[in-house]
């Protein structure tokens, strides 16, 4: 007589989304390719889709060869379709895109409609957070401390020049020009002189017609602390850590270059600032999280002035490489990478679809 066994259960099917057609493709790509690399494929069956440039999805890998120094990988083009209709045969999406058309509320609707599990935040949350100016209303009203900013709109610059200008001016100089809906420090200038205003602002509306401008705080320090979500869906921080840049890379801030492509930028974890100081970020991190009504992750990012703390942005899907603060951040408070995907993933498949 046979005996009949139950069939081995299957096991969760995982999509790895990554690439896009943001300015930071290559930095999602990188980020993609360390996360694929701890995900445990004896637990999860995993599918790599990238999103090109042009916005194609193709069926992925993310093994690029040994990058030349100073370069980003890229989604190639010439791989085959995936088509959408497959994202209804996924557990949970692990979606690892940065910027607009992914990380700002666009690939988390599209997600909401076909009924898909998701790593992260959702359409509302990820759009706020995207979106600069929103961001700070929201602060603003959660009571959180912030630089003084001016919002330029799309028609305003061409229509409006004059009243702007003068909004702008009452900040004072130096100053910060950046897109409004835009990461990694793309399109970012630093304004000394008054002259350099408007290059400045048609350099952001290269990525983003949609502009901030910001003061520029007196003796900056960045610091960033991260955020995961426990599984009854409660935010923790992680400890704080310090961004500094090389004094002899010529960067006037911590930009893109400083960021991923020179190595001149350097961790410090833990930041070495006061206890008291670390616990008001913390707590500000986590107040930060639920003003966004964030979900799954998140790294809150401040400023130490002169003049005292100050929050800058959220990250809802901030660099995810062994070397970006995020993991960084979190393997110093006692949770090594692959233990970190895993949890993000396992918050993802234990969430309710719909309406939370």
């Amino acid at each position: 007589m046979s005996l009949v066994t139950d069939p081995a259960p299957r096991k969760p099917r995982l999509a790895v989304i990554f690439g896009g057609r943001s300015s930071e493709h290559g930095v999602s790509c990188l980020t993609a390719r360390e996360v694929l690399a701890a995900i445990d494929t004896d637990r999860y069956d995993v599918r790599p889709i990238g999103i090109t440039r042009a916005g194609q999805w193709v069926e992925e890998s993310a093994e690029w060869r040994e990058l030349e120094p100073g370069t980003l990988p890229s989604v190639r083009d010439d791989l085959p379709p995936f088509a959408l209709e497959r994202l209804s045969d996924v557990d949970a999406v692990f979606p690892l895109l940065h910027g607009p058309w992914g990380e700002d509320g666009t690939l988390q609707g599209l997600l909401e409609l076909a009924d898909v599990r998701y790593v992260g935040a959702g359409v509302l949350a990820s759009a706020v957070s995207m979106d600069k100016p929103f961001t700070k209303t929201v602060f603003s009203a959660a009571g959180l401390p912030q630089i003084p900013y001016v919002t330029i709109r799309p028609w305003e610059w061409k229509q409006d020049r004059e009243r702007v200008e003068a909004r702008i001016r009452a900040l004072g100089l130096p100053l910060f020009v950046k897109p409004a809906r835009a990461g990694s420090s793309s399109g970012v200038a630093m304004v000394d002189t008054w002259d350099e205003l408007d290059a400045a602002v048609e350099k952001a509306r290269d990525f983003d017609p949609k502009v901030i401008v910001e003061s520029a705080a007196r003796g900056k320090r960045e610091l960033e602390c991260a955020v995961i979500q426990q599984p009854d869906g409660k935010p923790v921080a992680s400890l704080v850590g310090e961004i500094t840049v090389a004094d002899e890379s010529g960067h006037e801030f911590y930009d893109f270059e400083a960021k991923y492509l020179d190595g001149t930028s350097l961790n410090v974890v833990p930041a070495d600032i006061p206890v008291t100081l670390s616990e008001r970020i913390q707590a500000y991190a986590v107040q930060a999280f639920e003003a966004v009504g964030c979900e799954g992750l998140a790294r809150v990012d401040f400023f130490l002035t002169d003049d005292g703390l100050v929050i800058n942005e959220i990250n809802t899907m901030p660099g995810f490489t062994p070397y970006s603060m995020f993991p960084v951040l979190w393997e110093a408070s006692g949770v090594p990478y692959a233990e970190l995907v895993d949890r993000l993933i396992q918050l993802a498949l234990q969430r309710d679809t719909g309406l939370r």
